[in-house]
């Protein structure tokens, strides 16, 4: 559907701790129960991202974690809507009710086969009995998730009523502060009642937060971050009349991927050392006019980082964007030095942030 699918690394781990626990039934019913529990996942996130296209919300991305999938969206437009309006309630209630319908479905389909699953006998989820585990396993995924802890669906219900009148990072450092508190009661819980499944939930709940509260606090600082504190100011650049030897000879002395390509002050087009080196290699040498890519964008010195790196992940192959101001070209900022400057921007505003408190 157009959305880029993640797998967190924690989520296949998951695998194991389903054949731990079935040490006594073996390795086929210990993947069969993992699956299960993909199964109730997969159920619940299509539906979501059913919705979300049917609400017009533009999604990047989706991490997958054993509680459901966290959302990136592609532009600050799609994140207010699914905060606000129909859009949150749609989004909110969309996962639970898919994983109710499904049980639903599935429990039907297995009593009216007339095969005898014990429905209602404890435990509910184990792998010696794997059909009475998908209808409970869908159930239970349901239920969690009616649970106020964010990044559940029902937390960021609560979330979004607070995010119109407080804005994103105090509410969503908030939010995710509770979730973790309320994972830390449900991990304690599930260790004194010997409830694993509760642990579990408990953990990834507590995962979930953590990766919601970094995105939190890395989009406030992208929004508040203008180009001219990240920008690379000294770089080289290259003239459409330059040779694609004299270019090569060029990269080699530089560190840059990317180079702009200016005639006199005015910026004319972008080429990367890759594409110099394929191009000398096929067609041997030319100019770099002839090669150089024309399609590029632009961003100014006060422009804010999120805005760039949305140009950035919006283009195609786009790896480059060069910062000008009265038409020269001040700055530039590449995939590959916006990385460590993300990191290390978001590391001095953590601290500035300890510091102040």
């Amino acid at each position: 559907m157009g959305v880029e699918l993640r797998v967190h690394a924690f989520f296949p781990l998951l695998a194991i701790i389903c054949l731990v626990l079935s040490a006594n039934d073996g390795i086929g019913r210990g993947i069969g129960l993992f699956l299960v529990v993909v199964a109730a996942v997969v159920a619940r996130e299509s539906i979501r991202l059913i919705v979300a296209a049917w609400l017009g919300l533009r999604l990047r991305a989706i991490l997958l974690l054993p509680i459901g999938g966290l959302y990136a969206y592609a532009n600050p437009e799609s994140q207010e809507n699914a905060n606000q309006g129909t859009g949150q309630f749609a989004m909110a209630f969309a996962g639970p009710l898919a994983n109710a319908a499904t049980a639903l479905t599935l429990a039907i389909t297995f009593l009216g086969a007339g095969g005898d699953i014990q429905l209602f006998n404890p435990p509910f989820i184990t792998s010696a009995y794997l059909l009475r585990s998908m209808v409970w396993m869908q159930v239970g995924l349901a239920v969690l998730h009616l649970v106020p802890a964010y990044p559940l669906d029902c937390g960021r219900l609560i979330r979004g009523s607070f995010f119109r009148k407080h804005g994103l990072a105090p509410t969503g450092r908030a939010a995710a502060g509770l979730g973790q508190i309320l994972a830390l009661i449900a991990m304690i819980g599930g260790m004194v009642l010997h409830n694993y499944w509760l642990i579990i939930a408990g953990f990834f709940i507590m995962i979930g937060a953590q990766i919601e509260d970094q995105g939190v606090f890395f989009q406030s600082v992208v929004d508040t971050v203008q180009m001219r504190e990240v920008m690379l100011t000294d770089f080289a650049t290259l003239s459409p009349s330059d040779t694609l030897s004299d270019a090569l000879v060029r990269c080699v002395h530089s560190l840059q991927e990317d180079f702009p390509v200016v005639r006199g002050l005015q910026l004319v087009g972008i080429i990367s050392r890759q594409r110099i080196v394929d191009a000398l290699r096929s067609d041997g040498n030319g100019y770099v006019q002839s090669v150089m890519s024309r399609a590029f964008q632009v961003a100014r010195p006060e422009d804010t980082l999120g805005t760039t790196i949305r140009r950035l992940t919006a283009g195609h192959g786009l790896a480059l964007i060069p910062v000008t101001d009265s038409g020269r070209v001040v700055g530039i900022v590449s995939v590959q030095n916006l990385m460590s400057s993300m990191s290390l921007l978001a590391e001095q505003r953590r601290l500035e942030r300890e510091e102040a408190s």
